[in-house]
């Protein structure tokens, strides 16, 4: 993610819940359920959207399940260069918010936007328990829901993850599938 010279001491993390997963075959184990069709549309409009606002993770971590896997395949052709690095990282699975900032904070401070793709409530619970509590606007809608392929972004006035959630971040960034505009997403 492009830093402005005035927030290069920030961090910056972006979480990002799989695409709307097929229940079709029951016979798969969870960890290999597909993406369905409604996901594999979102997934790269949630990738559009996020080259247009300048989203751009130095780093992903991503959970190994195939509906993980498959939403960061069809968001990775949407983001600006460079390409980040990426680490497959079955500890995040359905992990709780607990194991998710233990992740986290072992990441390097030269990562300075760390991107975690995963699963709920594990994500949904992260983000409340690292952003700054408000009753309305982006809290208070996470709080309510952090539906399939929504994106979240969370700044931290920190210079290392061993200090985020020491101090609350702040939600500079809360977009949901449903709420893209069908006209913008259409523009290159």
């Amino acid at each position: 993610m492009h830093v402005p010279e005035g927030r290069r001491r920030m961090l910056t993390l972006i979480l990002l819940r799989h695409a709307k997963s097929s229940w079709s075959d029951p016979s798969l184990a969870d960890f290999d359920r597909p993406l369905a069709a409604r996901g594999e549309t979102a997934a790269p409009r949630m990738g559009r959207h996020m080259r247009r606002m300048g989203i751009r993770p130095d780093h992903i971590v991503c959970s190994p399940a195939r509906r993980t896997r498959e939403t960061l395949a069809l968001v990775m052709p949407e983001l600006q260069p460079p390409v980040p690095s990426i680490v497959f990282d079955e500890a995040i699975y359905e992990a709780p918010a607990s194991r998710l900032l233990e992740r986290l904070v072992g990441e390097p401070a030269k990562r300075r936007a760390v991107m975690m793709v995963g699963h709920n409530p594990g994500l949904q619970e992260l983000i409340l328990e690292l952003a700054a509590p408000a009753r309305s606007g982006s809290y208070a809608e996470v709080a309510s829901k952090f539906p399939t392929a929504a994106l979240a972004v969370i700044e931290f006035d920190a210079t290392t993850w061993s200090a985020i959630g020491q101090t609350p971040g702040r939600i500079t960034h809360l977009m949901t599938p449903r709420r893209l505009d069908d006209t913008s997403d259409r523009e290159s």
